[in-house]
Order: C-alpha cells, then structure tokens, then sequence
C-alpha cells in the first residue's frame, strides 16, 4: 500500500487559482490519513489474479478513495453529524467554513470518475468500473442510506430498516471495491460471489464503527466520537452487549467464507480482513 499512497499524493486533484484555500481543501482530507480500506480490497484481488495489473489498477483504487473522502467531508458537515473531527484532523468546514466543505466534497466526488476514466485499462472495462462505482456510491448505494440515516434521526426504525439502511451507507462501497478488482482482472465469474461478501463485511465495518463510537475516544478514534445517540445505530437499537453478539456472529461468518476462496485470493486480503474483523474486541 505505500507505492498506492504515493501514487495518492502524485495525483492530487490540482485547482490553481487566486482562491485562498480550494486546492487545499481538496488536498486535506485525502492526505490527512485514513484506512485505505476500500483501496486495499480492491488491489488484494487484483494482486490475487493478476499481479501485473496492480499499478494500472491504482486509478481505480484511487477513485474509490476519492468517492469515500467526499462521503466523510458532507458526512460531517453541520446539516448531517456535525462532527469536529476526522482521520485526527478538524473538518473542513471546521477549518474553513460550511461552504468550502460542500464544494470539496462535490469536487472530489467528480475527479473520482475523471481519474477512473484515465485508468490504463480497457474502455470496456473502464465502463463497467464507472458503473459498479456510480451505482453502489449514488442514488442508489451510499447515497440513499444517507438519506435515510439523516431523515429517520430520532426515530426509531427496525432491524431490519436498520441494516438496509447501512448495507447501502457502508456496504455498497465496500462491495463495489471487491467487485470493481474481479472486473480489473476479468474474473466475472467471482464479481457476484465477491459482492456479496463485500456486503457482510461492510455491515460488520459499521456495527464496529457503532460499538467504536461507545469504546473509543475521539484521539484514538481520530473522528468525533459519542455522536450516534441521536442515530439508528446498532449499538442504540441492540443495546452494546446485543452489538457485540450481532458482530461476533458476523465476523464468524465472514471468516468462514473467506475460508472458501481460493489459496490466492485468501493470501492477498487475509492480512488486511483479519486486522479489521474482530477489530470490535480491541
């Protein structure tokens, strides 16, 4: 991942113009720090299947990145969690102000598909990549669990609306990370299967993230913490102790079907699921 973290850097979004501090804004959260989570998963099954393609399949990762960063920057913003804090460094709009954050946001969720559309890869395969990415982070993906998560806030909602609600929040991302590397290297035949494994394991990454935000403290979190009272989260739907039943049992899950891939596939994502399975227990 380091040779993936200085491909970031070199391919900063560039804005220059006598605006005091756009460029930087586009620039602060990207390289303030974060998992690189989405990124790792889709370079592992690259790596898994097609090792030769990994630095062509940077502009992909990237992409995915930059649709991420853009979700946390609006994320954040005073009409959604109004939180102070991300990846250990105040948020945009707290650094500059509400209108600066929006903007950002909007700029890094365009570049994602202007650094897509530049990958070195086929056109037919470019397309299906913009595809997988605009469907499971737009209206239908992240978006819509956005929504839902901002206007059901103070109501209660079921489990089951619960965990709708996050597979297309968190879930649909993560999926599409793992579908977007079997596309890379035209795998086809394991895009679905990988889809929906994505799926469990981004519905674990927030029931983690929901027992987290109780554990944790804002300087070891690096974001704003005890900020869900107010949200339908697992751990205020469950109660903590059903939380951590609910993420054993899901962790236990993933861990067996990650058992079932093949020897290559296990290799390339083992190091980084088994760091964020049970991450819940830290």
């Amino acid at each position: 991942m380091e040779q993936f973290e200085s491909f970031l850097v070199e391919h900063l979004p560039s804005a220059a113009s006598f605006h005091p501090h756009y460029e930087l804004s586009l620039h602060q959260m990207l390289t303030g720090g974060g998992k690189r989570f989405r990124p790792a998963l889709l370079l592992g099954v690259v790596r898994a299947y097609n090792p030769l393609l990994t630095q062509s399949a940077y502009h992909a990762a990237f992409a995915i990145e930059l649709l991420h960063t853009y979700s946390l920057i609006h994320d954040d913003l005073p009409s959604m969690d109004n939180a102070d804090l991300r990846r250990g460094i105040p948020t945009l709009h707290k650094t500059y102000d509400e209108t600066t954050a929006v903007l950002a946001g909007d700029a890094l969720n365009t570049y994602a598909f202007e650094v897509l559309s530049n990958a070195p890869l086929s056109d037919r395969v470019i397309v299906k990549l913009v595809r997988s990415l605009a469907h499971n982070g737009g209206l239908n993906g992240m978006v819509l669990g956005q929504a839902i998560d901002c206007y059901f806030e103070n109501q209660r909602l079921e489990l089951d609306q619960v965990k709708m609600l996050h597979i297309h929040k968190t879930g649909k991302l993560i999926a599409a990370s793992l579908q977007m590397g079997a596309i890379i290297v035209g795998r086809d035949d394991i895009a679905g299967e990988l889809y929906d494994f994505g799926i469990d394991l981004g519905l674990l990454f927030q029931i983690q993230d929901d027992i987290l935000d109780v554990t944790q403290d804002e300087a070891k979190a690096g974001k704003t913490t005890h900020n869900d009272e107010s949200k339908n989260s697992f751990v205020t739907l469950l109660g903590f102790d059903s939380a951590m039943q609910e993420a054993d049992a899901l962790a236990e899950k993933i861990t067996k079907r990650m058992e079932s891939f093949d020897e290559n596939l296990q290799c390339e994502l083992s190091p980084t699921l088994n760091h964020y399975i049970n991450r819940h227990k830290e």
